[in-house]
């Protein structure tokens, strides 16, 4: 489908220099002297690059067909991690290096949203909390937790958080995938 650049709005997908990327932003500029132009930022959904371009007037441009699917993480293999389609039960193995940010997070049975574009998986998109178990952090020393203090703790895919005083060994807790940061006991 061929849209104009003026219809350029943030989140939708389009094809731009061959690469298929995602709009971040885009803003129309008519100066009082000289024609109009619209400044846009793209992401490549490949490989996450951001991209400046400045359209000169309104150019058409190709929108992409996206489509999101869930998905359920199933297991590791090697450097390849499994999901399954949850309509279809079709499994499908992506690469660590395309998944990199999503991998501390990741553990079996997450239900992810994916986007997928020509029939391959294009991003993978976490939820914006997943609850993991602490394997290992120092215990928390009785009288402590009144100055709220903090404490690093490993969780069961690797992934090291900052947790108060009072979370122990064995626990688990609520993670925002968006930071990285502890949120409560869950």
């Amino acid at each position: 489908m061929i849209i104009s650049t003026n219809d350029l709005r943030r989140g939708i997908k389009v094809i731009f220099q061959d690469r298929l990327v995602e709009v971040v932003s885009s803003e129309f500029y008519k100066p009082g002297k000289g024609s109009s132009f619209i400044r846009a930022r793209f992401r490549d959904m490949g490989t996450g690059q951001v991209i400046d371009h400045t359209f000169k007037g309104p150019q058409k441009i190709e929108q992409a067909y996206v489509e999101v699917k869930e998905v359920e993480y199933l297991y590791r293999d090697g450097q390849n991690y499994v999901f399954m389609d949850t309509e279809t039960y079709e499994q499908t193995s992506l690469h660590a290096d395309h998944i990199k940010d999503a991998l501390p997070y990741l553990k079996e049975n997450l239900r992810c949203q994916t986007l997928i574009y020509n029939g391959s998986m294009v991003r993978l998109d976490v939820p914006d909390t997943v609850d993991l178990k602490v394997s290992e952090t120092t215990p928390g020393v009785r009288g402590d937790t009144a100055q709220g203090g903090t404490k690093p703790a490993t969780l069961e895919t690797g992934l090291v958080v900052t947790v108060p005083l009072f979370v122990n060994e064995g626990e688990t807790i609520r993670v925002d995938t968006r930071t990285g940061k502890y949120l409560e006991r869950a």
